[in-house]
């Protein structure tokens, strides 16, 4: 896929959003919900801050609906950075409110809490999106301890081939951090 040609699937629910359909957003709801969720409270690391950062997100989406730009890439991307910004609103404020009222903490130490929770966010989200194939390589090599030559006999493939969807999925993961370090806010997410 290319920024030139985003689905179409993508393209026609920001329309249907745009003209107001309740039922667009339900359905949006119904797709990313869960990624919206999880997204939040991996950065949060707090179910009731996720649950209101869940409906902050899809209440910008509603108000805001041609601030999605298909040509830009895919719909959830978008929603993902969505998520993530204003779940490190959310964060940067309660921190600094905590601070505030006497609490331990610097504002280095805030911000540092906050790159490694959006680091471990945008991980989870780069391995929840890679393909299936990549993702099954790195769950086996890393979370049940295979070798490469293990990894290739439970997926059936070559050495080589297991070796490579490792150094794919791991090229994928470590652009986390870096990525992390370039972000911005959108225009009226995080003023909830």
């Amino acid at each position: 896929m290319t920024h030139d040609a985003p689905p179409r699937r993508d393209r026609k629910m920001q329309q249907r959003l745009a003209r107001g359909e309740a039922a667009a957003l339900g359905e949006l709801y119904d797709r990313f919900a869960s990624l919206v969720h999880s997204l939040a409270h991996r950065v949060l690391g707090d179910e009731e801050a996720a649950d209101r950062v869940t409906r902050e997100v899809f209440g910008y989406i509603w108000e805001n609906p041609d601030a999605y730009d298909p040509k830009q890439g895919p719909l959830r991307s978008w929603i993902a950075t969505l998520t993530h910004r204003q779940a490190v609103h959310r964060l940067r404020q309660t921190e600094s409110e905590l601070m505030r009222d006497g609490g331990d903490g610097t504002p280095d130490e805030l911000e540092e809490k906050v790159r490694e929770a959006s680091t471990a966010a945008r991980a989870d989200y780069i391995r929840s999106s890679m393909p299936a194939s990549l993702r099954a390589a790195l769950e086996l090599a890393y979370f049940q301890r295979r070798d490469y030559r293990q990894t290739a006999e439970d997926l059936g493939v070559t050495e080589d081939e297991a070796r490579r969807r490792l150094r794919l999925g791991l090229q994928l993961l470590a652009t986390a951090h870096s990525h992390m370090t370039r972000t911005t806010s959108p225009p009226g997410c995080g003023r909830a």
